[in-house]
């Protein structure tokens, strides 16, 4: 289960940052640049934190073959996918949510504190949306009003809520991940947003 939403993941983002890229009107290697490093950015920034080198997508080849995947099937697909935006924010709340629980078992793995644990697991699901943003030209959505690198954190304290009681992985990684999605979903449905700081 946990290989399976890692590779989820990894597709999700890589369409998400083409889906950006296509916005932008790049060229097809900028596209597979920005699809590349929405989908592994994150994770390149927790491995190299933790010590965990060579980082995760240089040992395994799966990875780079996914994001091509995710790559090819949104450019064969991209008039279908008409709504660009809503295409965009579904494929990156799937990111989100799986991200965040691989961040949360790197921490894990590595014997880091919970809390520890639940910045990795922030940093894994956001940062390269963030790198994506940046490269697009856009404010990062993690720092605009949109609920989006709390809700990591929201998950991280369900994660490990659930832990506690012992209950099989798989049903803790699907229910993590699921609370991750549905509170993004309800958040966006019913304008949910942090306040912002002004002027003084």
């Amino acid at each position: 289960m946990f290989h399976l939403l890692d590779i989820i993941g990894t597709m999700a983002f890589a369409i998400s940052g083409v889906l950006t890229a296509l916005n932008k009107k790049l060229d097809p290697f900028g596209v597979f640049i920005i699809a590349f490093v929405t989908a592994v950015g994150g994770g390149t920034l927790r491995d190299v934190l933790i010590g965990r080198t060579p980082v995760g997508w240089m040992q395994d080849l799966t990875y780079v073959y996914m994001i091509s995947l995710g790559f090819l099937f949104a450019l064969i697909f991209r008039k279908k996918l008409d709504r660009l935006r809503t295409s965009l924010f579904l494929f990156d709340t799937i990111g989100l949510g799986v991200f965040t629980l691989i961040g949360l078992e790197k921490g894990i793995e590595t014997g880091l504190h919970p809390l520890i644990c639940i910045a990795l697991g922030t940093m894994t699901a956001c940062f390269g949306g963030v790198i994506r943003d940046i490269l697009c030209n856009e404010i990062p959505i993690i720092f605009r009003r949109e609920i989006y690198a709390t809700i990591c954190i929201i998950g991280g304290m369900v994660f490990f809520a659930l832990k506690y009681f012992n209950l099989n992985n798989d049903v803790l990684y699907l229910v993590t991940s699921l609370v991750i999605i549905t509170i993004r979903l309800l958040a966006v449905k019913f304008k949910w947003y942090l306040p912002t700081i002004g002027k003084v």
